[in-house]
């Protein structure tokens, strides 16, 4: 009875010690995984296969409006005479719905005439929303630090429970070296103008191009 006694004191003295030793931690050293989500700035150029670039600009009115968004950048590009606009997003401690992001970050407004966004998925890339707003295409989706592409919270919270949750990271986590799940999204809202075509023909141009986008960014969480 004393042997059991003795180890249940010691254990508890080693869960105590620990306790005290991680919270010490995260009261002296900021969490490695807040100063990476901290800091991250989106190159000014951007190489795109079959497209001319031109002059970027920094997304910077909107720093202020959300403790979720960190920075972005505007890309635009041109393919013979037809452009291209692409606005990149960095969010971290987010749920990676993109209604909410659109109806936050753009002038796109929430309205109950507005048709439903088309949610399609690409092999190996994840899902994606497609629709149409005041003659102009748009493709947005949310690129995730591990698994596919998502467009809605659910799907979101999905990837994080398969891909962040393992055991493998549960004592970086206990240490404050990283989060036991990865809220971070890269928003990528791409868009074309109709010019008269239909919306088939410009969601075809935006689906090539999202390959594209998605395998140049996909990598670039750290």
């Amino acid at each position: 009875m004393n042997c059991w006694k003795k180890i249940r004191i010691s254990l508890l003295a080693t869960t105590f010690g620990s306790v005290l030793f991680v919270l010490g931690k995260s009261i002296l050293y900021p969490s490695l995984s807040d100063r990476i989500q901290s800091s991250l700035v989106f190159p000014a150029a951007v190489s795109l296969p079959g497209w001319q670039p031109l002059p970027s600009s920094p997304l910077v009115a909107q720093i202020a409006e959300s403790s979720e968004y960190i920075s972005g950048r505007h890309y635009r590009y041109i393919q013979n005479g037809f452009p291209l606009d692409i606005e990149m997003r960095y969010l971290v401690k987010t749920d990676g719905n993109i209604r909410l992001y659109i109806n936050k970050y753009t002038n796109i407004p929430s309205s109950p005439d507005q048709p439903l966004p088309i949610l399609r998925q690409q092999d190996g890339i994840g899902f994606y929303s497609l629709f149409v707003h005041q003659k102009r295409a748009y493709l947005s989706a949310c690129i995730n630090p591990r698994g596919g592409s998502t467009v809605t919270d659910y799907q979101f919270r999905r990837n994080r429970y398969i891909y962040d949750v393992r055991l493998s990271r549960f004592l970086p986590w206990l240490l404050g070296e990283a989060d036991l799940r990865d809220v971070r999204c890269h928003w990528a809202h791409l868009s074309v103008p109709l010019n008269n075509s239909s919306p088939e023909k410009a969601y075809q141009v935006l689906e090539k191009t999202w390959i594209s986008w998605y395998n140049l960014w996909s990598p670039r969480f750290f």
